[in-house]
């Protein structure tokens, strides 16, 4: 339990403390936001600053911090620490860059970023990868909800249609259909600081509900507590994803870039909500942790009650937690918050395409010629493997963040502020999905003896090329200076 608090401190601690140190490294100032000077009507909307957190909070959260805290607990309590340090060292980090980055370029997607930093090649890829991450996380964030309610439904004695998947799934994705091509304030402006506040309510309910129900939460211990001996390296750390550090962030992002006032607003949205999320996933670690017995000392059981469904876990753990009143919040909090979360992503998708193939978002038209083919490529999705999509969204979800990392680390070089508060980070993650893509059984699933100093040889790799990429840039700027004098 102290290990928990103590963690709890450090993550409110890291808002006030480190993420002031972060928002000084960038330096928001007074220039008008796209917000104020394009202001559309559409997706660039003038929103206030209480609003803009819960939305982006929404946004970035979901299933996230839920079922990846979760997932990340079947590996012990060493599980608080990536949650804690994540968030607080990259995943803040992380979701502060790119949304002031995408503030000083006219609400440009995390893509276009990535090109105008790191090249057109990489932007290429970033478009491709982005979009298809987008379309994965709308997918996912729509099958679980179905799953959820179906089983509700079930469980209070319905039948019939009501309790077909199939049929939720349908009616989710028509909902998206419609939020994803109205202005950004008429669906998403008014429901989203609602369902955020739910999602709040739901994690300090779990959290009181643990306590007053008896269970303790265990300290911390940095073993292997996983049943099937699933290395913690670098599995953990993909498989909590949004609860520590997310990719996905860097395209939810500039959708509150493109509707924040003023830039000091950075802090509090984008920092604040990755903060926030960490709070949430630590949590719901602590609720894996604390509800279900170990056996032989490993989490057998809350590794058993996962393979029933995530959504079967959630719903269990409100139940043992808050009673009926945790059913109501788990259908608010687990049912409406990933589907609000689902079609910011296909609005995402959208944006990415427009911003690639410079289609004007104005015109209702144009924004159905890419919604559907979008929500078209989501239903076929969501008819295979949950987990199988599940776990290469995790991957993909780590990789963009490495990349939005990198991005952010050569904008910081070009204006000339430390760009170690975003290298750093990004050398991690670069280790944590090169390692994974070589061992995970979904990609390579090669021996850890090779994937391990693959991953570190990787991101030293990464880290040369950037370090290299700089110096070269200061000696073509230095030739480029004498040149002109010698003129």
């Amino acid at each position: 339990m102290i290990s928990f608090m103590v963690c709890l401190g450090v993550l409110i601690a890291g808002y006030f403390i480190y993420g002031a140190i972060i928002e000084k490294v960038y330096g928001p100032d007074d220039r008008e936001t796209p917000a104020v000077r394009i202001n559309d009507g559409v997706d660039f909307v003038v929103m206030p600053k209480w609003k803009l957190f819960l939305i982006q909070l929404l946004n970035i959260a979901g299933l996230g911090p839920i079922y990846g805290a979760l997932a990340g607990a079947q590996w012990g309590t060493s599980v608080f620490l990536w949650i804690t340090l994540g968030t607080i060292l990259a995943g803040g980090v992380h979701d502060f860059s790119v949304g002031f980055m995408s503030m000083r370029h006219d609400g440009a997607s995390v893509s276009e970023l990535t090109g105008m930093y790191l090249g057109k090649i990489m932007k290429t890829i970033m478009r491709i990868f982005s979009v298809v991450l987008l379309v994965m996380v709308g997918t996912v964030f729509a099958v679980g909800p179905a799953g959820l309610i179906s089983l509700l439904i079930g469980n209070q004695g319905g039948s019939g249609l009501l309790t077909n998947t199939t049929f939720w799934l349908a009616l989710i994705l028509i909902y998206y259909f419609i939020a994803t091509f109205v202005p950004i304030d008429k669906i998403i402006g008014k429901l989203y600081p609602v369902f955020g506040i739910c999602l709040i309510v739901m994690a300090v309910g779990v959290g009181i509900g643990i306590f007053t129900h008896g269970y303790t939460i265990p300290e911390i211990e940095l073993s292997n507590l996983h049943p099937s001996n699933t290395p913690i390296w670098p599995m953990m750390f993909v498989s909590v994803a949004c609860g520590a550090i997310s990719g996905f962030h860097a395209t939810q992002s500039p959708l509150m870039a493109r509707c924040c006032k003023t830039e000091k607003e950075s802090h509090m949205v984008f920092y604040g909500a990755m903060v926030c999320e960490g709070i949430i996933a630590l949590v719901w670690a602590a609720a894996g942790s604390a509800v279900y017995a170990r056996t032989g000392g490993l989490t057998a059981g809350l590794t058993d009650m996962l393979a029933n469904g995530q959504a079967a876990c959630v719903y269990d753990i409100c139940t043992k937690t808050m009673g009926g009143f945790g059913i109501v919040l788990a259908m608010l909090g687990v049912i409406a918050c990933p589907i609000t979360s689902g079609d910011t992503a296909f609005r995402s998708a959208r944006l990415v395409v427009a911003d690639w193939f410079k289609v004007d978002q104005k015109p209702y038209a144009k924004r159905l010629y890419l919604c559907i083919p979008l929500l078209i490529a989501g239903a076929f999705i969501s008819q295979l493997n949950y987990g199988v999509v599940w776990r290469y969204f995790s991957w993909s979800n780590q990789t963009l963040a490495m990349i939005a990392l990198w991005t952010a680390s050569m904008y910081l070089y070009k204006n000339a502020r430390n760009y170690w508060f975003t290298a750093v980070p990004a050398t991690f993650m670069s280790a944590v999905s090169v390692t994974y893509f070589f061992c995970a059984p979904e990609c390579l699933n090669l021996s850890t003896v090779i994937a391990y100093p693959v991953g570190i040889i990787a991101a030293i790799a990464f880290l040369g090329l950037f370090i290299y990429q700089t110096r070269k840039t200061e000696v073509t700027g230095q030739n480029h200076h004498k040149t002109i004098h010698t003129a």
